[in-house]
């Protein structure tokens, strides 16, 4: 299982050599695009992003970069047919009866990895039906040219150092004031309902701010308002 965009830092594994390794071997190889699948979502173009990464499998989330009301998922898998019958038919019978009226080509019950529960991917099928062309040039293709050039991934993580901390010589000390400061501007930030930012340690690194600029409709006056409000209300820290 490789990954590309870990959650935290954006991070690809190095998705070429693994499908080389996993070619020499005869592995199967599954790839988790939950949110970059949509970075290389290139319908329009006509380019197949299963093939893109060298994949026999891929997650992918369209709720999490398109703008798919939650939750919307999907498996993507190269080889159709042997996939159903080794992994995804389990003839619930209490279902997906056999003997019914009508053709049970149509029924694709046996399909569904959800089985009776409510099928999550009609939503992305209506967008595509819909607004597919819009969605590739308008939030994919101008939305800082992620189609023309390569892409960076959407997470920032960043320290804020305000005035208390940022002369402070040290070290063990600066982190450990440090760690407190996140907590306490997204707190402020929730108080005065202005915007949120999540937070969170990592390893051996004290609370960073982990920005995810999923939003298409994001403007720099945005991002300088974000910046600006930190700043503010962590001015006394």
């Amino acid at each position: 299982i490789a990954t590309a965009g870990t959650t935290v830092y954006g991070a690809f594994d190095p998705l070429i050599a693994i499908a080389d390794i996993c070619k020499k071997h005869d592995i199967w190889m599954h790839v988790d695009v939950s949110r970059s699948a949509s970075l290389n979502l290139r319908q329009c173009l006509g380019i197949s992003i299963i093939s893109n990464f060298r994949a026999n499998s891929m997650t992918w989330n369209p709720h999490k970069m398109m703008a798919v009301p939650l939750q919307c998922s999907a498996l993507l898998v190269r080889e159709e047919s042997n996939f159903k019958k080794s992994c995804n038919q389990m003839q619930a019978c209490y279902l997906f009866q056999q003997d019914k009226h009508y053709d049970l080509s149509y029924d694709t019950g046996d399909k569904a990895l959800q089985c009776g529960r409510h099928v999550d991917i009609f939503k992305l099928w209506l967008m595509w039906r819909a607004k597919l062309c819009v969605l590739c040039e308008c939030k994919l293709i101008l939305s800082g040219g992620l189609m023309s050039l390569q892409p960076q991934h959407t997470n920032v993580c960043f320290w804020y150092l305000p005035p208390g901390v940022r002369y402070l010589e040290d070290k063990v000390e600066k982190m450990k004031r440090l760690h407190k400061v996140a907590p306490v501007i997204k707190a402020r930030m929730m108080e005065y309902g202005t915007t949120m930012v999540s937070y969170q340690p990592q390893g051996d690194k004290v609370n960073f701010f982990r920005m995810v600029i999923s939003n298409p409709a994001a403007t720099f006056e945005d991002i300088d308002f974000l910046i600006e409000e930190i700043e503010r209300l962590g001015q006394d820290l």
